[in-house]
């Protein structure tokens, strides 16, 4: 067979759920991946996965709305308001049943995606994320936003003289080594930063460049993943079609050493939701380096081709 080597994306907008989402589209063969990124993220936190995948499949991710070149209006947000622009989405790229790959709170969308237009949805990978351990009784969830992703929120208000700048910000973070410091981690920041006066802008232009993520949605956000109850009728619902299900975990938090954002603990509610899931542990990654670097992106990579494979069966 055919082996395509992609390098590069097909980028645009596309209609959503009543605004315009950007987009990063990857060429290949049979039926396509749809890629959902976290919190603070844009599709190019896939332009890894996408480059092992080398065609295999074709990849289409999404800025999610408020983040990335996608709208950013004061509201709706929330995982049933994300599932919906996806679902346009790829209605208007005429998609039928595919595999919805999610990282972090993508794979809050992900499920919600299966649970709320399920004809859309072939499989489901939840890549880091998509489930939450209860939070402590009493604990106020942004207080709990702002200590888990501090350096990630406090960025959100910063402004950067320069892309050099920003990159710098970022090399100061435990976030990667330097060995897992490469141009797929900076075509994700370059991409990440917008122009302070036109955000929506595709290009920010020097001195005045800004992170793009509306601060507003990733609260709100953040909120709503919080929320369990929700989060567990979604994962049943998977169950009860049911939908395949493949659960991929980084070893380490967002930063080596630190503790995992999926715990054996919450690994153990995932598939009480859904007991058929497929689990995988990748070693030696953090919440960033497993789409980001190597060897997360390639192992990544060839287990959702497979799964795909499977999936179409």
């Amino acid at each position: 067979m055919l082996q395509l080597q992609v390098t590069r994306e097909a980028q645009g907008r596309v209609v959503g759920d009543g605004v315009e989402l950007g987009y990063g589209y990857w060429p290949g063969i049979g039926a396509p991946i749809v890629a959902l990124h976290g919190i603070t993220a844009s599709y190019c936190n896939f332009v890894g996965i996408a480059e092992r995948l080398a065609g295999r499949r074709p990849l289409l991710a999404v800025d999610l709305r408020g983040r990335g070149a996608s709208d950013k209006p004061d509201g709706p947000y929330g995982m049933a308001q994300h599932a919906d622009d996806v679902a346009a989405a790829m209605r208007a790229f005429g998609l039928g049943p595919s595999v919805v790959v999610g990282h972090s709170m993508g794979a809050y969308v992900a499920t919600a995606v299966a649970a709320q237009h399920p004809d859309l949805v072939a499989g489901v990978v939840m890549l880091d994320g998509g489930y939450l351990l209860d939070l402590p009784p009493g604990l106020d969830v942004q207080a709990f936003m702002d200590t888990l992703l501090a350096p990630q929120v406090a960025r959100l208000s910063q402004t950067f003289p320069t892309r050099e700048a920003y990159r710098e910000f970022w090399r100061a973070l435990p976030t990667f080594r330097e060995d897992e410091w490469g141009p797929w981690v900076e075509a994700y920041l370059d991409y990440d930063l917008g122009d302070v006066a036109d955000p929506d802008r595709l290009d920010g232009e020097e001195p005045a460049l800004q992170p793009r993520p509306r601060e507003a949605a990733v609260r709100f956000d953040f909120a709503d993943m919080a929320d369990k109850a929700a989060a567990t009728s979604r994962l049943q619902s998977l169950r009860s079609r049911p939908v395949p299900v493949m659960v991929i975990r980084a070893e380490h938090g967002v930063a080596a050493g630190l503790p995992p954002i999926v715990p054996d603990a919450v690994l153990d509610e995932i598939i009480a939701c859904v007991p058929d899931v497929e689990t995988h542990l990748v070693p030696g990654t953090t919440h960033y380096t497993i789409a980001l670097a190597d060897p997360g992106a390639s192992t990544v990579a060839d287990l959702v081709s497979r799964f795909a494979e499977q999936c179409a069966r």
